[in-house]
Protein backbone atom coordinates (compact mmCIF):
# COMPACT_ATOMS: atom_id res chain seq x y z
CA UNK A 1 0.00 0.00 0.00
CA UNK A 2 1.59 3.28 -1.08
CA UNK A 3 0.16 5.49 1.67
CA UNK A 4 -1.18 3.82 4.78
CA UNK A 5 -4.62 5.41 5.13
CA UNK A 6 -6.09 2.93 7.65
CA UNK A 7 -5.83 5.33 10.59
CA UNK A 8 -6.30 8.60 8.68
CA UNK A 9 -9.76 10.15 8.77
CA UNK A 10 -11.79 13.21 7.90
CA UNK A 11 -14.10 14.22 10.75
CA UNK A 12 -17.33 16.14 10.29
CA UNK A 13 -17.24 19.62 11.74
CA UNK A 14 -13.43 19.60 11.95
CA UNK A 15 -11.22 20.95 9.13
CA UNK A 16 -8.24 18.93 7.88
CA UNK A 17 -7.25 15.30 8.33
CA UNK A 18 -6.59 13.40 11.54
CA UNK A 19 -4.79 10.25 12.64
CA UNK A 20 -6.94 8.07 14.91
CA UNK A 21 -4.94 7.08 17.97
CA UNK A 22 -7.14 5.40 20.55
CA UNK A 23 -10.86 4.97 21.29
CA UNK A 24 -12.22 6.41 24.52
CA UNK A 25 -15.58 6.34 26.28
CA UNK A 26 -16.53 9.72 24.80
CA UNK A 27 -15.17 9.19 21.26
CA UNK A 28 -11.68 8.77 19.89
CA UNK A 29 -8.34 10.46 20.56
CA UNK A 30 -7.10 12.10 17.36
CA UNK A 31 -3.92 13.81 16.21
CA UNK A 32 -4.08 16.56 13.58
CA UNK A 33 -2.07 15.88 10.40
CA UNK A 34 -0.64 19.36 10.34
CA UNK A 35 2.72 20.70 11.39
CA UNK A 36 1.65 21.02 15.03
CA UNK A 37 0.25 17.51 15.58
CA UNK A 38 -2.16 18.66 18.29
CA UNK A 39 -4.19 15.96 19.99
CA UNK A 40 -7.82 16.18 20.97
CA UNK A 41 -10.91 14.02 21.33
CA UNK A 42 -13.47 13.64 18.55
CA UNK A 43 -16.90 13.14 20.03
CA UNK A 44 -18.89 10.03 19.27
CA UNK A 45 -21.44 12.35 17.65
CA UNK A 46 -18.95 13.37 14.93
CA UNK A 47 -18.99 11.40 11.70
CA UNK A 48 -15.57 9.80 11.17
CA UNK A 49 -14.76 8.90 7.55
CA UNK A 50 -11.69 6.70 7.18
CA UNK A 51 -9.80 7.52 4.00
CA UNK A 52 -9.09 3.87 3.18
CA UNK A 53 -12.86 3.27 2.97
CA UNK A 54 -13.49 6.11 0.49
CA UNK A 55 -13.67 5.43 -3.25
CA UNK A 56 -14.13 7.47 -6.42
CA UNK A 57 -17.03 6.70 -8.77
CA UNK A 58 -16.23 5.50 -12.28
CA UNK A 59 -18.39 5.49 -15.41
CA UNK A 60 -19.10 1.82 -14.76
CA UNK A 61 -21.96 2.29 -12.30
CA UNK A 62 -21.01 -0.70 -10.11
CA UNK A 63 -17.29 0.00 -9.95
CA UNK A 64 -15.32 2.44 -7.81
CA UNK A 65 -11.60 3.09 -7.36
CA UNK A 66 -10.30 3.16 -3.76
CA UNK A 67 -8.72 6.42 -2.62
CA UNK A 68 -5.48 4.58 -1.87
CA UNK A 69 -5.18 3.61 -5.53
CA UNK A 70 -6.04 7.15 -6.65
CA UNK A 71 -3.31 8.53 -4.36
CA UNK A 72 -0.89 6.00 -5.84
CA UNK A 73 -1.77 7.16 -9.37
CA UNK A 74 -1.18 10.78 -8.36
CA UNK A 75 2.17 9.90 -6.81
CA UNK A 76 3.24 7.97 -9.93
CA UNK A 77 2.50 10.97 -12.18
CA UNK A 78 3.27 13.95 -9.95
CA UNK A 79 5.32 12.70 -7.01
CA UNK A 80 4.84 13.98 -3.47
CA UNK A 81 4.80 17.64 -4.55
CA UNK A 82 1.55 18.45 -6.33
CA UNK A 83 1.51 21.83 -8.09
CA UNK A 84 -2.28 22.15 -7.69
CA UNK A 85 -4.13 23.17 -4.56
CA UNK A 86 -7.81 23.04 -3.69
CA UNK A 87 -7.94 26.76 -4.62
CA UNK A 88 -6.69 26.18 -8.19
CA UNK A 89 -8.84 27.02 -11.21
CA UNK A 90 -11.75 24.62 -11.82
CA UNK A 91 -10.52 23.86 -15.37
CA UNK A 92 -7.10 22.87 -14.04
CA UNK A 93 -8.66 20.64 -11.41
CA UNK A 94 -10.96 18.98 -13.96
CA UNK A 95 -8.09 18.29 -16.36
CA UNK A 96 -6.00 16.96 -13.45
CA UNK A 97 -8.80 14.55 -12.49
CA UNK A 98 -9.24 13.41 -16.11
CA UNK A 99 -5.49 12.80 -16.33
CA UNK A 100 -5.41 10.72 -13.13
CA UNK A 101 -8.71 8.88 -13.69
CA UNK A 102 -9.94 9.17 -17.28
CA UNK A 103 -12.98 7.00 -16.48
CA UNK A 104 -14.23 8.93 -13.42
CA UNK A 105 -17.97 9.60 -13.39
CA UNK A 106 -18.41 13.28 -14.22
CA UNK A 107 -22.02 13.26 -12.98
CA UNK A 108 -21.36 11.81 -9.52
CA UNK A 109 -17.89 13.26 -8.79
CA UNK A 110 -18.42 16.95 -8.09
CA UNK A 111 -15.91 19.80 -8.17
CA UNK A 112 -15.99 19.88 -4.36
CA UNK A 113 -14.92 16.21 -4.37
CA UNK A 114 -11.97 16.97 -6.67
CA UNK A 115 -10.92 19.90 -4.47
CA UNK A 116 -11.13 17.69 -1.39
CA UNK A 117 -9.09 14.99 -3.16
CA UNK A 118 -6.31 17.47 -4.01
CA UNK A 119 -6.34 18.95 -0.50
CA UNK A 120 -6.21 15.51 1.12
CA UNK A 121 -3.40 14.36 -1.17
CA UNK A 122 -1.32 17.44 -0.36
CA UNK A 123 -1.78 16.81 3.38
CA UNK A 124 -1.10 13.08 3.20
CA UNK A 125 1.96 13.40 0.94
CA UNK A 126 3.55 15.90 3.36
CA UNK A 127 2.81 13.94 6.55
CA UNK A 128 2.95 10.25 5.60
CA UNK A 129 5.77 8.28 4.06
CA UNK A 130 5.20 6.81 0.61
CA UNK A 131 5.88 3.08 0.48
CA UNK A 132 6.52 1.63 -2.95
CA UNK A 133 4.32 -1.40 -3.63
CA UNK A 134 6.38 -4.55 -3.14
CA UNK A 135 6.21 -7.33 -5.70
CA UNK A 136 5.02 -10.53 -4.08
CA UNK A 137 4.71 -14.07 -5.30
CA UNK A 138 1.24 -15.62 -5.58
CA UNK A 139 1.48 -17.65 -2.36
CA UNK A 140 2.38 -14.61 -0.25
CA UNK A 141 -0.42 -12.60 -1.87
CA UNK A 142 -2.93 -15.38 -1.14
CA UNK A 143 -1.85 -15.49 2.52
CA UNK A 144 -2.15 -11.72 2.76
CA UNK A 145 -5.68 -11.75 1.33
CA UNK A 146 -6.78 -14.08 4.10
CA UNK A 147 -5.25 -11.88 6.80
CA UNK A 148 -6.69 -8.63 5.47
CA UNK A 149 -10.37 -9.18 6.48
CA UNK A 150 -9.35 -9.76 10.10
CA UNK A 151 -7.38 -6.51 10.14
CA UNK A 152 -10.30 -4.59 8.64
CA UNK A 153 -12.71 -6.15 11.13
CA UNK A 154 -10.64 -5.01 14.10
CA UNK A 155 -10.26 -1.51 12.68
CA UNK A 156 -13.99 -1.26 11.95
CA UNK A 157 -14.83 -2.74 15.34
CA UNK A 158 -12.88 -0.05 17.20
CA UNK A 159 -14.65 2.70 15.30
CA UNK A 160 -18.10 1.13 15.25
CA UNK A 161 -18.25 1.20 19.03
CA UNK A 162 -17.58 4.94 18.92
CA UNK A 163 -15.98 4.72 22.32
CA UNK A 164 -18.81 2.67 23.82
CA UNK A 165 -17.58 -0.54 25.36
CA UNK A 166 -19.54 -3.52 23.98
CA UNK A 167 -21.41 -5.77 26.39
CA UNK A 168 -19.49 -8.86 27.44
CA UNK A 169 -20.78 -12.21 28.59
CA UNK A 170 -20.26 -11.16 32.22
CA UNK A 171 -22.85 -8.39 31.92
CA UNK A 172 -25.35 -10.84 30.44
CA UNK A 173 -24.84 -13.35 33.24
CA UNK A 174 -27.69 -14.39 35.54
CA UNK A 175 -26.21 -12.32 38.40
CA UNK A 176 -26.50 -9.09 36.42
CA UNK A 177 -29.46 -6.87 37.40
CA UNK A 178 -29.94 -5.85 33.75
CA UNK A 179 -30.08 -9.45 32.60
CA UNK A 180 -32.43 -10.40 35.44
CA UNK A 181 -34.98 -7.73 34.54
CA UNK A 182 -34.95 -8.78 30.89
CA UNK A 183 -35.36 -12.47 31.73
CA UNK A 184 -38.58 -12.06 33.79
CA UNK A 185 -41.74 -12.74 31.82
CA UNK A 186 -44.23 -9.91 31.70
CA UNK A 187 -47.23 -10.27 34.01
CA UNK A 188 -50.62 -10.47 32.41
CA UNK A 189 -53.24 -7.96 33.41
CA UNK A 190 -56.33 -9.48 35.09
CA UNK A 191 -59.34 -9.81 32.83
CA UNK A 192 -62.32 -7.61 33.53
CA UNK A 193 -65.64 -9.34 33.98
CA UNK A 194 -68.36 -8.35 31.59
CA UNK A 195 -71.36 -6.92 33.44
Amino acid sequence: MPYDLKEVAAISGMPGLYRLLKPTRAGVIIEALDGKGTRSVASARNKVSLLHEISIYTQDYDQTVPLTEVFDRIHQKHGAELSLTHKSDDRDLTSFMADIMPDYDRDRVYMSDIKKLVQWYNTVSKRLEYQAPAEEDESAAAGKEQAAPEEVATADEALSTAGIIPATEETNAAGSPEAATEAKPAKKAPKKKAE
